[in-house]
This record gives C-alpha cells, structure tokens and sequence, in this order.
C-alpha cells in the first residue's frame, strides 16, 4: 500500500500586543490532504480548517481568551463519496517566555465542545448515510516567535499534543452510536508559519 501525505498549515493573521492590559487577535487556516493507492482501492481525503482566536492579556507574559474552529474534510473511494463539517468552540491560555532580543517562545493549552455533522454515499446504492457528532477537545501546541522590525514577527509551529473525545451517533438508526478517543502527537511532525504584529 502506497501512502502519500501532504500537509500544508499557514497562519493567515496574527496581531497582538505582548503587553499588560492589551488585546489579542489571531486566526489560523489550514489544508490536510492525502491519498491512498492499492490493488484494492483508491482513495482521497481533503481537509480544510480556520481557527480564528481572541484574548485579553493579563501579564506581559499571559494571555487568556476564546478560540473556534470549522473544517471541513472530503472523502472520495472507489466504493464511495462522503463529507464531514465540523465546529467548535473554547477557551485558551497562553504563556510565552523571551528567549533574546529577536526570539521568544509561547505555548497554547486549549480546550473546547465540538459538534458536527456528515453524510456517506455508497457507490452502489442511492442511500445516503448521515451522521452527527459531539465531544470534548484539549490540546497543547507550543511555537516559535522571530522578532523582524517595527512590531512585525514570524511565527513557527511545529505540532503539539491533543486529546479528544467524541460520540457519533446515525441518523438511520438511532440506537446505533460510536464512541471514540483519540490522543495525538505531532510534534515534529507538522509545521505552520505565520507573521504577527504588535501594536
């Protein structure tokens, strides 16, 4: 079996003021995408996502606020299409440390309710099968600061922690529900960038 992975995460805007009493807005979008070729099937997943994020800083080093979160994912196999639309919202503390002059580091711990829904459709059959969902997310995500000129930054991550419980229940049949738990490391293993600005 053949996989091929391609993840590209980009942050679209980021400003804040790294001082007491100031405000912080940020805001995040990224694509997942991946493919998967064999003697059986084919298949092809497609993910999109936005985090915008909102907080009030408290110290020169600690921000507390509100994130959400949508993405958006489609799959396409040989036996069948689906789609999948999912939500959320919460809360997010973050500290950050300088290192020097140019460089600092911050980490995020969020956490959130999540809610969604998505439909299946069988290749060989007109039905459609539609499921909804709910659960609990929490995550830590740390990242890299590089200070350029006159407020401007950039901004690099490199993946986290996170942990979220879910329960996906089907439309066509009631009494038919999953539960799922899933604890996530990519540290190391996906990377973001962006650019910031402190007013």
């Amino acid at each position: 079996m053949k996989k091929t992975l391609v993840i590209l995460a980009l942050t679209i805007f980021s400003f804040a003021n790294a001082q007491k009493g100031t405000y912080l807005v940020s805001g995040s979008v990224g694509f997942y995408s991946q493919k998967v070729n064999s003697s059986r099937n084919h298949a092809t997943q497609n993910n999109f996502g936005i985090m915008p994020k909102v907080g009030y800083q408290f110290t020169d080093y600690l921000t507390v606020g509100v994130q959400t979160n949508a993405s958006f994912t489609k799959n396409e196999t040989d036996s069948g299409n689906g789609k999948s639309n999912y939500y959320g919202i919460g809360a997010f503390v973050r500290y950050s440390k300088p290192l020097s002059e140019i460089f600092e580091v911050y980490a995020d711990l969020g956490s959130g309710y999540n809610f969604g829904s998505g439909n299946y459709a069988n290749t060989n059959s007109t039905t459609v099968n539609t499921n909804k969902s709910n659960g609990f997310g929490v995550s830590v995500t740390p990242a890299l600061l590089l200070k350029i000129k006159n407020g401007f930054a950039l901004n690099f991550g490199f993946g986290g922690l996170g942990y979220n419980s879910n329960k996906v229940t089907f439309e066509n049949d009631s009494n038919n529900f999953q539960k799922t738990k899933n604890f996530e490391f990519t540290f190391g293993q996906t990377f973001s960038a962006g650019i910031s600005k402190n007013f």
